[in-house]
């Protein structure tokens, strides 16, 4: 199970910290991701971290977002800095893990112009 927090209104060039706390998987060596699903758009990868740590970004966000992890809480974060309307979407956490895929319920990010 995938429950993340951390969502809500911002205004544009504001930061939020989302998390993702999970449960029933063998965390440390889960892949962790977000993905993010725009306004009428497919849900697209965002920011991903490997269990040993490594990341990788879109494009869209190299340079604002951080993506971490924690494993002795087995929670996963992205901090969204200098974000911009375009960022709006619901978040979603996923868990990839012996094989398994893994996906959170999703928490709204409102960027306000």
């Amino acid at each position: 199970q995938l429950q993340a927090s951390g969502g809500g209104l911002v205004q544009a060039g504001g930061s939020l910290r989302l998390s993702c706390a999970a449960s029933g998987l063998i965390f440390s060596i889960a892949n962790m991701a977000w993905y993010r699903q725009g306004p009428g758009k497919q849900r697209e990868l965002t920011a991903a971290i490997r269990s040993g740590g490594s990341t990788n970004y879109a494009d869209s966000v190299k340079g604002r977002f951080t993506i971490s992890r924690d494993n002795a809480k087995s929670t996963v974060y992205l901090q969204m800095n200098s974000l911009k309307p375009e960022d709006t979407g619901v978040y979603y956490c996923n868990a990839e893990n012996c094989g398994l895929n893994y996906w959170g319920k999703g928490t709204l990010v409102t960027v306000s112009s």
